[in-house]
């Protein structure tokens, strides 16, 4: 696990904040949707040789996401599971929850926070 680290390393040092560029009307509220998460990371893991892989399950109550890295050497980083409940089960419920748990999946493996707009 020696080159996945050492490139997770220097990857880091180029991730950015996750712009809150999208709003939710709801709570009238700002956050950093899950295209802007890839953004804020992604030229970062490849310009250092990683991969980004979210593995998706179902679940009876939800979805279920695992971030994992794969490096060019082969080797590989799993980043653990999240559950995230669906509140509605239908289509669009799943995809929700999906969506969320990719985005705080990400988050949470890269170890970035949305930009902070105080």
């Amino acid at each position: 696990m020696q080159k996945i680290a050492a490139a997770l390393v220097k990857a880091q040092k180029a991730f950015g904040p996750a712009l809150k560029s999208s709003t939710n009307p709801h709570f009238k509220s700002r956050y950093a949707d899950l295209a802007a998460c890839v953004e804020a990371v992604m030229d970062g893991l490849n310009d250092n040789g990683i991969a980004l892989i979210q593995r998706c399950s179902e679940s009876d109550s939800g979805v279920v996401v695992e971030t994992v890295f794969v490096h060019e050497s082969g080797e590989t980083l799993d980043c653990g599971k999240l559950h995230v409940p669906a509140v509605k089960h239908d289509p669009q419920g799943y995809g929700s929850a999906l969506t969320y748990a990719r985005r705080y999946s990400l988050m949470a493996a890269c170890g970035i926070a949305p930009e902070d707009d105080d």
